[in-house]
């Protein structure tokens, strides 16, 4: 349900958005923060697959040393998909790329990279505690714990708080960062970042520090 890193001391952490199957512009990104990958850890919001060119591709990130992604609700369609039969929502989703794919290697890299993928992180950044989960976090972080189904799908698919425009602060953690609804930039309502700026088909893939989230959240 949540997994904890302790602090980077060797470089640096970044966080991206939705990546969607846009695999070449997230390594543009990297290349443009000039991203080691020896050192540096990138996190990210989930929904690595669907709508973009590279689903197949992306799916692999979660087997990078360096990479770390929380699940996102195209993970769970694609999963109901391939391994209970709901076809439905995830074909009209984006994930009509499985049909020029093996579905049988598709089901076997998403089941193995979905056992990388938690519902939450929780990274220690500058000496402050900042969240990562797909679409919203419970009002108080400490409720992220096993065996809330309800719970579960509040974090990849709520959009409660950003449809309120609520600003009411998460407790328990020094900030919060998501995506799962696009913006035309990021936005942060409270302590939670939004940061979802559309990749396949703005063509901008939000990717940034997370010391600067920190720096951010406490101005």
């Amino acid at each position: 349900m949540l997994q904890r890193f302790a602090p980077n001391t060797m470089g640096t952490d970044y966080v991206v958005g939705d990546i969607h199957g846009c695999h070449d512009l997230l390594l543009r990104e990297l290349e443009r923060v000039r991203f080691d990958h020896q050192y540096d850890r990138l996190f990210c919001v989930g929904d690595l697959i669907d709508r973009g060119p590279n689903s197949l591709q992306c799916l692999r990130l979660p087997f990078e040393p360096w990479f770390h992604s929380v699940r996102g609700n195209h993970e769970l369609l694609a999963h109901d998909a391939l391994e209970l039969g709901r076809w439905g929502m995830w074909l009209l989703n984006g994930g009509v790329w499985v049909r020029d794919e093996d579905p049988q290697q598709v089901r076997e890299r998403l089941r193995e990279a979905l056992t990388r993928m938690p519902y939450a992180f929780e990274i220690e950044v500058e000496g402050a505690r900042v969240g990562i989960v797909h679409a919203e976090p419970p009002s108080d972080w400490s409720r992220i714990v096993p065996g809330d189904d309800a719970l579960e799908h509040h974090l990849v698919w709520s959009r409660r708080r950003i449809e309120r425009r609520d600003t009411s602060r998460v407790e328990g953690i020094d900030a919060v960062v998501v995506g799962h609804t696009i913006l035309r930039e990021p936005v942060w309502l409270g302590n939670v970042h939004y940061i979802d700026t559309g990749a396949f088909t703005t063509g901008r893939l939000t990717l940034i520090r997370l010391v600067d989230v920190v720096r951010m959240v406490g101005e």
